[in-house]
């Protein structure tokens, strides 16, 4: 067999050598040449790749509909996030932060596809005695359920190419290593080139492969940007690895939605679904100033969560300013609106927010809910009726049309609240529980009382 071929290419001008240098000759840049393997040199149809024939295109036909092998993974929330199943042939990637879960979900999904489909999980991080204690407390062993511990990316892909098998889980991409690169595990040429191969190796045998990633100290994926764009599939499992639920998340899927989440608890017995979240997250709340309830979207599913307030009086000669769960520039926003545009003095004030559960809440819904929770905590004041309160709100203190508000309210009825504080519905017949608002001072002025 001929020697693998090994080029080195740069980062900044895509320049290719064939030996290592510190500096570019093309584009003059310092320590951008990265080891890559030429792929055609290692591949047995390297003769007829470099004699390509011309392409037969197939025209798009409405009438013809593929039946796409999907893979269930036994739970209907995680197979709703990956589109009905994960696709067979497709790449995932799962990353997370260390603890919160990532191992022990991908070992009880491995077990539940492993009822109807031959799977084969590769550990690199673990030995097979660790990954079995962790089976065991899980009950996760089935025959179809296949172990082995290696770092070696050839050997895994060489294992993927005998098409044995349906599912491949590796644990990590991090930890696995080509023999043709010099590069350790974990470096950016070690991880493109391993992901590289081991696609391959799924795409030629219709083998559904799950990669997990680690993820830097700031949250986002671990390594080169190209890893997420040559997967099919990138999920995040996020939340707090002490406590709370945890939110597994679709940031892009080529086969179905990136709109959908799974909220999950870790028990005992694993990660768990959790049925009603809402139910969750307000069983321990307390009636007080500070205290508002939100009504949020995970995904397309309504969620309710409480949102917390403290202010008092500075004893420093600069406020302090302190949010957990939501984006603390946007709360800074917040309280800069409040004091122009409504009577609240905030300027020498502490304000700290809290969203109950260790919830992470982006979207814009979230501010009138912030707002009122400041006023009421400023003021000593509670709702005038226990309120399940949303809405978007700009700079000029208008509260704007945030989406699903059907959903959110019936996700309120469901669970007792009579009212809701929100926008104005669109050009329709408001329902009966809510209260349209137009700004957030008349918000303030209307339903806040001693």
């Amino acid at each position: 067999m001929a020697k693998t071929k090994v080029a080195y290419v740069c980062s900044a001008c895509a320049t290719q050598t064939s030996s290592w240098a510190g500096k570019c000759g093309a584009c003059g840049a310092w320590n951008t040449l990265e080891e890559q393997i030429d792929v055609r040199s290692t591949s047995k149809t390297a003769a007829a790749l470099s004699s390509g024939s011309v392409l037969k295109p197939a025209v798009i036909d409405s009438k013809k509909v593929f039946q796409t092998k999907r893979i269930s993974l036994g739970v209907p929330d995680i197979d709703q996030v990956f589109g009905g199943g994960i696709v067979a042939g497709s790449v995932c990637l799962i990353a997370g932060q260390p603890g919160i879960g990532k191992s022990t979900l991908l070992l009880q999904l491995a077990y539940n596809a492993a009822q109807t489909s031959n799977v084969l999980y590769v550990s690199g991080e673990e030995s097979p005695e660790q990954v079995q204690i962790r089976g065991e407390r899980l009950r996760a062993a089935h025959s179809n359920l296949k172990l082995v511990s290696s770092t070696s990316t050839n050997d895994i892909a060489a294992t993927i190419a005998a098409n044995e098998y349906d599912l491949v889980i590796v644990d990590s991409i991090q930890t696995v290593a080509a023999e043709e690169i010099t590069g350790m595990p974990g470096s950016v040429s070690q991880v493109t080139n391993s992901t590289q191969f081991l696609t391959i190796a799924a795409k030629k045998t219709n083998t559904a492969l799950i990669l997990v990633g680690h993820v830097t100290k700031e949250g986002s994926i671990a390594g080169p940007k190209v890893l997420e764009h040559a997967v099919d599939v990138v999920l995040q499992l996020e939340g707090d690895r002490y406590g709370g639920f945890r939110i597994l998340r679709a940031i892009k899927n080529r086969f179905g939605s990136t709109n959908e989440a799974a909220i999950l608890e870790m028990l005992d017995s694993g990660l768990e679904i959790v049925d009603n979240p809402s139910a969750a997250l307000l069983a321990e709340r307390q009636l007080s100033d500070g205290s508002v309830v939100l009504a949020t979207l995970e995904g397309t599913r309504p969620l309710l969560v409480e949102v917390q307030a403290l202010v008092h009086t500075t004893s420093y000669g600069y406020p302090k300013r302190a949010a957990t769960g939501i984006d603390l520039n946007r709360l800074n926003l917040l309280v800069a609106m409040l004091e122009k545009r409504t009577k609240l003095k905030l300027s020498d004030k502490d304000i700290y927010i809290n969203i109950v559960g260790g919830m992470k809440i982006t979207e814009p819904a979230a501010d009138l809910a912030i707002c009122m929770a400041i006023a009421s905590a400023t003021k000593g004041m509670k709702l005038k009726k226990d309120a399940v309160v949303f809405g978007e709100v700009g700079l000029s203190g208008e509260v704007r049309h945030v989406p699903w508000i059907d959903k959110r309210i019936a996700e309120a009825k469901k669970l007792g609240f009579g009212d809701v504080i929100g926008p104005k519905v669109r050009g329709a017949k408001p329902p009966a529980l809510l209260h349209q608002m137009n700004d957030v001072r008349s918000a303030l002025n209307t339903f806040l009382e001693k």
